[in-house]
């Protein structure tokens, strides 16, 4: 039976509010995404879209396109690079809303709204610039298309026409983040579990969905076949990857504690529950397919985490067809525990809320762990200052640097004009930094270099890229250490140090990481901001391609580290 036969009544009234609810939801992001400062990850893909491409390392490229048909309207800005993110994640709400409408009537569609506009999963997901957001926007739109495909005739126009759509939109969740191909081979399940579904089998619709989820993926794919299907090979790795430190038992109490802050503890059993009952009901096609959708991305992300911790977003997509149908559950007035659900997750979102766009607020700890707002400081000023003076004493414009690709991207983003910076990767995971043209590609035999390092956790010893480096630079100077700040508070510090003479050489072996050697052999120096700190005795100059001249303990201990690489 077809859902359409169901259907209840209109209530005019209750969709005007949904619509607002929305409405409301996209101007609080953009509200919020104008008031915070950009964090790594999004200056990374904002990185990206300045070099658009058909993939990346990490993932497929529809956020870097979201992010430059932004940045063309609205500039090289916070807002400018979330504004796409931010109106296709919302679209993803009327998706749902009208899903849930077409299921069960104008007020579930009202209470799916307003469950999306509060839940911490779209305050965390939908104001940043991530893959999150196109990704939940293409599954939604999926959702609504099956609901209504599966309300239609087999075979007619009209069910045609939701396939259609549904197969594009597939296909851009797909080409957001690859764990949106679980939604098609969820929908394949439940088709062969249910023998009404599996006649649809014999209409076009379906099958015209596929290919044209072939067709969006299709650069996706060839770009991945140019580059040893990297991305593929990244993201296989990285979730279902065997590198937990934790038991069994800690990972899965890991995620479900992570789901219980995502879509919080309530309505994280009451959406348990409307899977659980509509999979137990298969005469109602379009539910039991979204069920069988919900619960196959659930289970899926429980058997990742009894290989690796499973992080918060992930499992996101299993929710979105689980609020759907506890959206749908009822068309009257809802229970006490749907409003508390409700409630929790509304106080959950205006605390997240507030932390974030307000100063003078405590930040949550995930955020001050971050880099973002710091890097509105003084490394910028720094940097751009480095460069100027070696430029005045008589070299060309030096190359900047860093070596973990959140530093390169956010130091690209602020430093006065967003001149390219590139990542080094000296003893981290290779990322996109490593597919690009790199420095050693670009730079000269005798050329400078500014490098911002981490500070080295123990006194006393060199930062990991230095000790790669050394060998291969006439002179390498410490500079100024750098607070990172966020409301006050220092995030971390950062060393600004410069690299002169260039051998034209480059260490072997560079992802390995370094060892770590103490200095026996250090000088002080008085940081500007009156902090006094250790920093390695600085080599003396040389000529290129000869070995440096240090001290006896420091040309030892860099001999070492040279043996080791």
């Amino acid at each position: 039976m077809t859902e359409r036969a169901t259907t209840p009544l209109a209530d005019p009234a209750a969709w005007r509010q949904a619509l607002l609810l929305v409405a409301a939801g996209a101007a609080l992001r953009i509200v919020l995404a104008a008031a915070l400062p950009l964090f790594p990850d999004e200056a990374y893909y904002w990185e990206w879209s300045r070099q658009l491409a058909g993939g990346y390392f990490d993932h497929p490229p529809m956020i870097a396109w979201l992010i430059a048909a932004g940045t063309s309207l609205l500039g090289e800005t916070p807002l400018g690079i979330r504004m796409g993110p931010i109106l296709a994640g919302s679209s993803g709400g009327l998706a749902l809303a009208l899903a849930a409408r077409a299921l069960a009537g104008d007020r579930a569609a009202r209470y799916v709204a307003l469950a999306f506009l509060v839940l911490p999963l779209s305050a965390a997901g939908l104001v940043l610039a991530t893959p999150d957001a196109p990704l939940l926007a293409g599954i939604s739109w999926t959702l609504l298309a099956v609901v209504r495909a599966l309300g239609e005739a087999p075979g007619s126009a009209a069910s045609t026409r939701w396939w259609v759509v549904g197969g594009l939109a597939i296909g851009a969740a797909m080409a957001s983040k690859f764990t949106g191909v679980f939604v098609p081979i969820a929908l394949l399940l439940a088709f062969v579990l249910h023998a009404p579904l599996r006649a649809r089998f014999r209409e076009p619709g379906p099958w015209i969905a596929v290919v044209l989820a072939s067709g969006v993926m299709a650069p996706v794919l060839l770009w991945n076949a140019q580059h040893d299907w990297i991305a593929f090979r990244f993201q296989l790795g990285h979730g279902l990857g065997t590198n937990a430190k934790e038991n069994l038992l800690q990972r899965q109490l890991n995620l479900v504690g992570s789901q219980f802050g995502l879509v919080t503890p309530i309505l994280f059993v009451l959406v348990i529950g409307a899977i659980a009952r509509h999979l137990r009901a298969p005469r109602q096609e379009a539910r039991f397919a979204l069920a069988v959708v919900a619960a196959f991305c659930a289970l899926f992300f429980v058997y990742s985490a009894t290989r690796r911790n499973v992080e918060a977003n992930w499992p996101a997509i299993a929710w979105l067809p689980a609020l759907v149908l506890l959206g749908a559950a009822r068309t009257g007035e809802r229970t006490a525990w749907e409003r508390r659900g409700i409630w929790l997750g509304g106080r959950l979102h205006e605390r997240a809320a507030a932390a974030r766009a307000l100063p003078h607020r405590p930040a949550p700890r995930a955020a001050r762990s971050g880099l973002a707002g710091a890097w509105m400081g003084p490394p910028r000023p720094r940097a751009d200052s480095a460069r100027r003076t070696l430029t005045v004493l008589g070299g060309a414009m030096p190359r900047v640097a860093a070596n973990r690709y959140q530093d390169a991207a956010l130091l690209s983003f602020h430093m006065l004009g967003q001149p390219e910076v590139t990542a080094l990767n000296l003893g981290g995971r290779r990322n996109q930094y490593d597919l690009w043209e790199r420095y050693r590609d670009r730079a000269v035999a005798g050329s400078d270099l500014l490098l911002v390092l981490e500070m080295p956790r123990e006194a006393g010893t060199w930062p990991g890229p230095i000790r790669r480096l050394i060998m291969h630079y006439s002179s390498v100077e410490p500079g100024p250490i750098i607070e990172l700040r966020r409301d006050d508070e220092i995030v971390t510090r950062r060393q600004l140090w410069t690299l002169r003479g260039w051998d034209g050489a480059w260490p072997a072996d560079s992802h390995r990481p370094a060892c770590s050697c103490a200095l026996s052999a250090s000088t002080f120096i008085l940081h500007p901001s009156a902090f006094i700190t250790t920093v390695p005795a600085r080599p003396q100059a040389r000529q290129p391609g000869s070995p440096p001249t240090t001290s006896a303990s420091t040309t030892t201990s860099s001999s070492s580290c040279a043996s080791r690489a």
